[in-house]
């Protein structure tokens, strides 16, 4: 048990507890339409997510990092846009004591990696961290969505682990226009039996669900709030402003039912859009 629980953490049930009402409902319905959807990330002082694209940034403290861990034991899957893919080759697995790989049965409490790629510029292989723990039984393997073919050789290493591509259409209407669009991918989800998804980032990813067009989208936001500024030319979390019909500029998005929650050096921040 030793060996098999190595490297896992902790979360404590009174910080549990403060999260609860932004999380998804443990008996979900069979039938749905879309999942239950959480945006959560770390940023600094100044809304920054990073200090550059491309470039891997620490912000959050050990604390949590552990409340991340324990999110992700709650949800069916967890969502990275490609870049932070490439950008950090994240393990995109859950760490809490007691899930599958970390002193519990099988992949119980592992959530589901999900890669928006569309045109599958993430070059993984079989030493990708993602993969290399779903080989170990620590993690399952990615569902990578994209809007092209992919190559033999990646679909055999991905469904030999348990993966799989998933290929939609490029939106030809709304904001995102020429991309793969948000309500494709989450009824894509739902169609594969995820009934909640967790979506951390990066940028690109955060932005565009927190834009008016796709706030219905979103059911919680839980964001851990570092204290640091990581200064300007950062990667920032700042959706594009609404404006009103006679023309003057609105606030792009407000939350609701906010509580925050001092946790360690940072504070966690949860509400509804």
């Amino acid at each position: 048990m030793a060996n098999v629980s190595r490297g896992a953490l902790q979360f404590a049930n009174s910080d549990r507890e403060i999260l609860k009402a932004y999380l998804p409902p443990k008996d979900g319905n069979d039938e749905i339409q879309r999942p239950f959807t959480t945006l959560t990330f770390a940023t600094s002082l100044d809304s920054s997510l990073a200090l550059s694209p491309g470039t891997q940034t620490v912000l959050s403290g050990p604390q949590s990092k552990a409340m991340t861990h324990y999110l992700r034991s709650r949800y069916d899957a967890i969502l990275i846009g490609v870049g932070t893919a490439i950008a950090d080759n994240p393990s995109l697995n859950c760490r809490i004591e007691g899930v599958g790989g970390y002193g519990g049965n099988g992949l119980e409490g592992q959530p589901r990696p999900i890669v928006v790629d569309p045109y599958l510029r993430w070059d993984f292989s079989r030493s990708t961290k993602v993969l290399s723990l779903a080989d170990e039984g620590k993690g399952r393997a990615p569902f990578i969505f994209c809007a092209k073919e992919p190559q033999e050789e990646k679909v055999k290493l991905l469904e030999s682990l348990g993966g799989k591509f998933v290929i939609l259409g490029i939106s030809d209407t709304g904001p995102l226009k020429g991309r793969l669009d948000w309500v494709d991918i989450l009824q894509g989800l739902a169609w594969h039996g995820i009934k909640s998804v967790m979506v951390e980032g990066g940028g690109t990813v955060i932005n565009d669900l927190l834009r008016p067009h796709y706030a219905s989208l979103i059911d919680s936001v839980i964001v851990t709030i570092a204290p640091t500024w990581l200064g300007q030319g950062g990667v920032v979390v700042s959706p594009p402003r609404r404006v009103s019909a006679e023309g003057n500029y609105l606030a792009a998005a407000r939350l609701k039912e906010v509580k925050w929650h001092p946790l360690g050096e940072d504070v966690v921040l949860c509400g509804k859009l």
